[in-house]
C-alpha cells in the first residue's frame, strides 16, 4: 500500500503534536514544555533526515523524481523541521536563551537549504544534492557536539548526544559508500 504525501504529513504533524502533549504532561511549567518539545522534535527531525538520506543513497542511477518515497519524505522532513524551528524560536524567547550570532550562520544556512529543498532539489545537479545532504549532516553533528560539550543552555550533556554523533558520522560514511556503489553520483 502506497502512502500519500498527505498521509505522511498528517502522521508527522500528529507525531509533533504527541511530542508537545507528552512534554506538557511531563514538564513542571510551560517553558519546560517548550524546551522538551524543542529537544524531542529535533530528534524526530534528525532521525527522519537520516531516512531521507538513506533513500537518496539507495536510489539507482541518481535520478531524483517527484512523487516518489524519497521526495515525499524530503517534503515531510522539511515540514517537520519547520515545526521544530517554531519550537526552537519559542524556546529561545520563552527561556531567554542567549544567541551567539556567529554560531547561527551555519544553522541558518542549513535551515534555508532545508526549506528550499522541496522546490529545487530535483533540478539541482548531483554535486549540489550531495552538498545538501553532507552540509545538513555536518550541522547536525556540530549541534550534537555542542550539546555533548555542554554548550547548549538548558540542555545537559548526555550519552544520547554521543550516540547521535556516532550514527551521523557512520551514516555519512555508509551512505557515501552506498551512493558510490549505486553509481548514483551522476544521473543516467
Amino acid at each position: 500500500m502506497k502512502t500519500s504525501l498527505r498521509q505522511l504529513i498528517l502522521a508527522g504533524v500528529l507525531l509533533e503534536l504527541m511530542i508537545f502533549v507528552l512534554s506538557y504532561f511531563s514538564a513542571e511549567n510551560f517553558n519546560e514544555t517548550i524546551r522538551l518539545s524543542t529537544r524531542f522534535s529535533g530528534r524526530l527531525s534528525a532521525v527522519l533526515f537520516l531516512m531521507v538520506f538513506f533513500l537518496f543513497a539507495s536510489s539507482k542511477g541518481g535520478k531524483v523524481e517527484r512523487d516518489t518515497p524519497f521526495f515525499n519524505n524530503l517534503i515531510l522532513f522539511t515540514v517537520l523541521h519547520i515545526i521544530h524551528f517554531g519550537f526552537l524560536v519559542a524556546n529561545v524567547f520563552m527561556n531567554a536563551i542567549e544567541l551567539i550570532p556567529v554560531k547561527l550562520v551555519g544553522g541558518a544556512l542549513a535551515y534555508g537549504m532545508i526549506v528550499a529543498a522541496p522546490w529545487v532539489f530535483d533540478r539541482l545537479k548531483r554535486g549540489l544534492q550531495l552538498v545538501y545532504f553532507y552540509y545538513v549532516s555536518l550541522v547536525m553533528i556540530i549541534t550534537y557536539f555542542a550539546r555533548a560539550n555542554g554548550d547548549f543552555q538548558g540542555a545537559d550533556p548526555s550519552l544520547i548526544h554521543y550516540v547521535f554523533i556516532g550514527i551521523y558520522v557512520s551514516a555519512c560514511l555508509g551512505f557515501g559508500i552506498l551512493i558510490r556503489k549505486n553509481k548514483n553520483l551522476i544521473p543516467s
